[in-house]
């Protein structure tokens, strides 16, 4: 499913070490309610990810924690079921960045 949302990175989302930021509550609000119902493939899972950046500077692997967690909350699973989590970086104009998700089952 591919939500029309910019990837929040680490620093963005964490005050401090135990507080989420009041970027992070509003990205995980919005991330939620824009994800459609979804049937659950069965467990465990193989997930994809993949993240529209319009900054080639932006680190792959910072969004990908709250993005999991935006997941599990909508979906009600348990992200130790993911078995195997691939991660992909593209590269898009400003304006149209996005977070594009696929859940598949693990074999």
């Amino acid at each position: 499913m591919k939500i029309d949302i910019k990837p929040l990175s680490t620093n963005e989302a964490w005050q401090g070490r135990r507080f989420k930021s009041s970027k992070y509550k509003t990205f995980e609000q919005e991330f939620i309610y824009k994800m459609p119902a979804l049937e659950l493939p069965d467990s465990p899972f193989k997930l994809t990810l993949d993240f529209g950046f319009s900054n080639r500077g932006a680190d792959l692997d910072n969004p990908v924690k709250m993005s999991i967690d935006c997941l599990q909350k909508k979906y009600k699973f348990n992200d130790n079921l993911i078995y195997q989590l691939v991660i992909n970086k593209i590269i898009v104009k400003k304006g149209d960045e996005f977070i594009n998700y696929l859940f598949e089952t693990w074999n």
